[in-house]
C-alpha cells in the first residue's frame, strides 16, 4: 500500500489505514473473506488465460452484483484493468453511473486509472489484497475520497501474483 498510515506504525492483516492518520473503521458484518476470495476467484481465471493475475467483484448490499478479470491482452484494450471492468458491469446491471453503496474488492492495489474511475462512479469503498509498489495508487488518490481495507487475504493474492509471473 503506498502512502499509507498505519496504527502504530504496523499494519497487521485486515488493518484498516485511511491516509489521513488515524484508522478506519473495520465492519465485523461484513464477510471479506467471502468476497476477496471472489475477486482471488477471477485473478486466477485471468492468470489461466494467460493475463495480469488480478481479479475484482462488486458488491452492494452483501449481494456481489458484478465480478470482472484483467483482459488486457485477450481484448487488447490497455483500459481493460479488473476494477474498470467490474465498474461498468456494476453501472450496466444497477441501471446507473453513480454507485454509492457499491464496495470494490481486488486482489491488487489498483492503478491511478482505475482510482479515478472508483471516485468518479461515486463508489463507497474498496478493499484489495494486497498492494502494487510499482502502479498502486490508493493511498495517492483515494484520500478523502473512498473507505480503504487492504491487508485480506494478502498472502493468497501474493503468492498467486508469484506463481503467475513464473508462469504458473
Amino acid at each position: 500500500m503506498t502512502g499509507g498510515l498505519y496504527l502504530e506504525g504496523v499494519r497487521p492483516a485486515g488493518v484498516v489505514g485511511d491516509y489521513l492518520g488515524g484508522p478506519l473503521r473495520y465492519d465485523r458484518n461484513v464477510n471479506y473473506e467471502l468476497y476477496m476470495g471472489a475477486a482471488l476467484a477471477e485473478a486466477r481465471a485471468a492468470a489461466d488465460a494467460g493475463e495480469a493475475a488480478d481479479g475484482a467483484v462488486a458488491v452492494l448490499d452483501e449481494a456481489m452484483v458484478a465480478r470482472g478479470r484483467s483482459a488486457i491482452a485477450t481484448t487488447g484494450d490497455p483500459t481493460a484493468h479488473a476494477v474498470i471492468i467490474v465498474v461498468r458491469e456494476a453501472a450496466r446491471r444497477l441501471g446507473r453511473t453513480k454507485l454509492s453503496g457499491l464496495i470494490v474488492f481486488t486482489a491488487v492495489e489498483p492503478c491511478a486509472m482505475c482510482v479515478g474511475a472508483l471516485i468518479e462512479s461515486d463508489v463507497d469503498g474498496l478493499v484489495f489484497a494486497t498492494p502494487d509498489a510499482k502502479s498502486g495508487a490508493s493511498g495517492s488518490i483515494a484520500k478523502g475520497h473512498l473507505s480503504v481495507v487492504s491487508g485480506i487475504m494478502a498472502r493468497e493474492a501474493a503468492e498467486l501474483r508469484l506463481t503467475s509471473a513464473r508462469g504458473h
